[in-house]
């Protein structure tokens, strides 16, 4: 698993990388109450929105952490969105991208996240 400077982390398997957002990012938007996921077919790139998520305090655009083409969004988030908070980093996933890239430049591991989380 690797992370963005924007708390969004990505799992790559071969080609596909499941993308969501950390579990610092759920904690700081508290009880998330919407989320939209992006539709197959979507094409996205590095460090564009892609997706949204709603909470009691804000609304905030999730950033592409690779590049590709939008294979699933997470379609169980709609009706169940309180899974972001519950599961960020496994069952809350919001998307499924077959990457352009499988290079990892630019994105941290747990490691480097930690300590970088450690900064703010």
């Amino acid at each position: 698993m690797h992370f963005s400077k924007d708390h969004e982390w990505v799992r790559l398997n071969g080609d596909v990388a499941t993308v969501g957002i950390t579990q610092y990012a759920a904690d700081a938007l508290g009880d998330v109450v919407f989320v939209e996921t992006p539709d197959a077919g979507k094409v996205v790139t590095k460090g564009d929105g892609f997706a949204v998520v709603e909470s009691v305090k804000a609304a905030s655009d999730v950033y592409a952490p690779v590049s590709g083409e939008v294979i699933e969004g997470n379609a169980a988030l709609a009706a169940a969105p309180e899974t972001v908070n519950a599961d960020p980093e496994g069952e809350g996933w919001f998307a499924k991208i077959k990457v352009s890239d499988t290079s990892t430049d630019g994105l941290m591991d747990r490691a480097a996240y930690d300590a970088f989380l450690a900064s703010l």
